[in-house]
Parts: structure tokens; C-alpha cells; sequence
């Protein structure tokens, strides 16, 4: 019962969102409050929400914080410089424009931070695509199956740290092997960009084309951007941001808020200006953390009636004891959906054991597990319970229903990719 309500939940809400039938912060708390009631658990709501909105408000501030950081540095351009480099070496070529997003999506990846990933891929993108007339979803989509694809993956990242420090597993051995299939994986994802950069050099209007390519022969496609002492701090402190983020030296919260204080004395000296430019930002902020609260809400509920913990023990009833040597690839296929819908603290900690146990009944090891449940990272960062990926509608300006229109095309075929790759080079096995 509690299976088939859990997908009938998930149905709704992809339904509700795609068709625009409502928004996604009404369709992400409604969905899950109406199951919930069907399932006779009414009167636990307000336990279950708050549990929800416990996990998730370190996130929101996390986020409102981030987003107020790196609003205030693009307003003093400090990434200007990068995109006037990625101009230059792209010619105002579409296609070689998206391979390049692509690259600097995958490399700003390794970070482990979705929200400063997206930002600064964002911050060097978005003016080119808007000055073409390029499709902004192009960006969307590449930004989030790169994260998916290396944070998801790499021990650091945060969604395979959860997986490792649940099953017990050390970090080097459940790593090696995962380098080969991501490495591939890389390169579909800089395919996919380089096809849908070339779809768009047929879209645009070749005068349009070539009027940009003499502005970029000129110079005059650039910004001048003075290289004044702010500049230079506002670099290094952002570099020095980055660094603490990967070390782990604070809360990514204290950090971020830390950091923002000091760029904002440094760069605006009026209070009142301050003020203003929090006012700015706020209409950025303030929408992300609402999203990431209501996603809480779903998560909190999903979690605490027994849903996914249900969905999870129906698949794989699926798989008859014959097949027991498929559980690592039948986790694989199955992380996919799991993996969109879910927040990785359900997920890795609420799934993925039952998985592990599972397979340990036909002599698996654990270690293939944890590989397997973190290709389904790609598809979890198109999903509505990743966090970051508000801030990136935001920053597009795309509505979450469209999004998922256009990106699932691709994230779901290379996603499958992934799960092809990690067979072929054993990272799971089969046999």
C-alpha cells in the first residue's frame, strides 16, 4: 500500500509540475501532505514536517548566503575577465561554446559544492548565451550532469562520503574503480554539449553569427574591466573560499557568511548601499530558501510515513533469487529514479543499506553498491530535492517543469551510459 501511494506521490508531483498545473513550491508540499493523509497519517504531519525541515535549514541558509556572495561579486564583474578568455577561444562558435561550458562545468565540479559550481559557470556563461540568443536550459542541463557525474562520485563530493561512511567502506578502495566509468562519462557528457552547441549554430541567424565573431575580432565583445586592488581581493578571497570549502575547515555556512561580510565592507563602503544591495538579492535568495524548505517538507514526509523505505523493499522484490548476481546493476537502474526524487540522506542512508544488506546475502561486496547507487548522482541533481539546483533555475530564470522537459532527454541517456561504463570496466559486476 505504501509503495504504490509512494510512486503514486511521485507521479503526481512530476505530472502537477510538468503541465504547469501548479507551481513547484505548491506541488512539492501538497503532494506529499495528501498521501500522507490517504495513508491514514494525518495527525503525525506536523512531526514529520518539522523532521523535513530540520535536515534541509542548514542547506536554505547555506544557500541564501551563497547566493548573496556571489550576486555581490558578479556585481563588481568579478568573473568578467573569465568569460572575455572563453570568448576569445570559442570565436563565437556555438558548439565550441558549449564544450567549453562543459569543460569548466566538470573541472569547477571537483569542488564538491553545487552551488558554487553553478555559480560560476553561470557567472562566465550566461552573458554569451544571452548576447546569441542560446538556449540558457543548454547550461542548465550540462552544469547539473557534470556535478552529478564528478561531486556524485568522488568521495569528497558529498553524496558517495554519505554512501562510504554508511556501508563502512574505505574511501580509496570504493574510488579507484569509479575513476574509469566517470572519466567516460565526462567525455558523453562534453558529446552531448558539443551536439547541442551544434543544434544551436543552426538556430542562430549566421549574419547574427558573424556580426559577433567581428565584435570579438574588435575587442568590442568584451567588458573593459578595470584590474584595480578590489579586484584582486575579490579574487583572492574567493580562491581562499574555495580552498577552505575543500578542506573542510568550517561549516560551508559560517564560511560562505563570513566570507560575504568581508566582501560586502570591502566593496561597498555606504551602509545604505549595503542595504540596497542586499535588497538586490535578496529577490534571489528568498525564493531559493522557500524551494529548499518545501523540499523538505516532501523529503520529511516521503521518509517519516514509510514510503521510500517501501518503494525501495518492492523493487527489489523484483529480482528473483536466480538473479542474484544483478543486484549491483539492478541498484544501478534502480538509483536513477530513487536518486531524482529523493534527498541523498534518504537515499544513502535510508536505501542504500537495505540494498547492501541485500546483496550481501549472494556474496556481493558493499563496495560495489556504493558505486551503483552513486550513478544515480546525475539524475538526483535534476531532481527536486537537490537544493543547488534551485539556485540554478534561478540564475537561468527557467521554471522547473521546462527544465525537467528538456534536461531529462539527456540526463537519463547518459545516466544509462554511465551504468554501461561502470559494467564494462567492473566497477560493478554482473556476474
Amino acid at each position: 500500500m505504501l509503495a504504490v501511494l509512494g510512486f503514486a506521490t511521485l507521479g503526481s508531483f512530476m505530472l502537477l509540475v510538468m503541465r504547469k498545473y501548479l507551481s513547484a513550491f505548491t506541488a512539492i508540499m501538497l503532494t506529499p501532505i495528501a498521501a500522507a493523509v490517504v495513508a491514514g497519517k494525518g495527525t503525525k504531519l506536523g512531526d514529520m514536517i518539522i523532521n523535513g525541515l530540520d535536515t534541509v535549514a542548514p542547506t536554505a541558509a547555506l544557500l541564501m548566503f551563497a547566493v548573496l556572495y556571489f550576486g555581490l561579486m558578479m556585481e563588481v564583474k568579478l568573473f568578467d575577465p573569465i568569460s572575455a578568455v572563453i570568448i576569445r577561444a570559442s570565436k563565437g562558435d556555438p558548439a565550441r561554446i558549449c564544450v567549453g561550458m562543459a569543460v569548466l562545468s566538470l573541472l569547477v565540479a571537483l569542488d564538491g559544492d553545487g552551488t558554487t559550481s553553478y555559480m560560476i559557470v553561470c557567472s562566465a556563461f550566461l552573458p554569451i548565451y544571452r548576447r546569441l540568443g542560446m538556449n540558457p536550459l543548454i547550461i542548465a542541463t550540462v552544469a547539473a550532469m557534470a556535478l552529478g557525474a564528478i561531486s556524485g562520485t568522488t568521495p569528497w563530493g558529498g553524496a558517495s562520503t554519505r554512501g562510504i561512511s554508511a556501508l563502512h567502506l574505505n574511501a580509496t578502495e570504493y574510488f579507484v574503480h569509479m575513476i574509469g566509468p566517470m572519466a567516460l562519462t565526462s567525455l558523453a557528457i562534453i558529446a552531448v554539449s558539443y551536439w547541442l552547441g551544434l543544434r544551436e549554430r543552426r538556430k542562430i541567424d549566421q549574419e547574427k553569427l558573424d556580426a559577433y565573431k567581428l565584435e570579438i575580432a574588435s575587442g568590442e565583445a568584451f567588458q573593459k574591466v578595470e584590474a584595480n586592488w578590489r579586484m584582486w581581493f575579490n579574487a583572492a578571497l574567493t580562491v581562499l573560499l574555495l580552498v577552505l570549502l575543500v578542506l573542510e575547515v568550517a561549516d560551508l555556512v559560517v564560511l560562505f557568511m563570513v566570507a560575504f561580510v568581508i566582501a560586502l565592507i570591502v566593496n561597498i563602503r555606504q551602509i545604505d548601499d549595503q542595504q540596497e544591495l542586499i535588497k538586490r538579492q535578496a529577490s534571489n535568495a528568498v525564493p531559493v530558501m522557500m524551494l529548499v524548505l518545501a523540499a523538505g517538507v516532501f523529503t520529511g514526509i516521503m521518509s517519516d510515513a514509510g514510503m521510500i523505505k517501501a518503494m525501495a523493499n518492492a523493487a527489489l522484490q523484483v529480482i528473483p533469487d536466480s538473479m542474484g548476481n544483478l543486484v549491483p546493476l539492478f541498484t544501478a537502474v534502480l538509483a536513477l529514479p530513487l536518486g531524482f526524487f529523493m534527498s541523498n540522506d534518504a537515499y544513502w542512508f535510508g536505501v542504500v543499506p537495505v540494498l547492501a544488506q541485500s546483496a550481501a546475502h549472494y556474496g556481493i561486496d558493499a563496495n560495489e553498491v556504493a558505486r551503483a547507487g552513486a550513478i544515480g548522482q546525475i539524475l538526483h541533481m535534476m531532481g527536486p530535492t537537490s537544493a543547488p539546483l534551485w539556485v540554478l533555475l534561478g540564475l537561468v530564470k527557467a521554471e522547473l517543469g521546462d527544465f525537467h522537459k528538456f534536461a531529462l532527454r539527456w540526463g537519463v541517456p547518459v545516466s544509462l551510459a554511465y551504468v554501461a561504463f561502470a559494467v564494462g570496466t567492473g566497477a560493478i559486476g554482473v556476474v
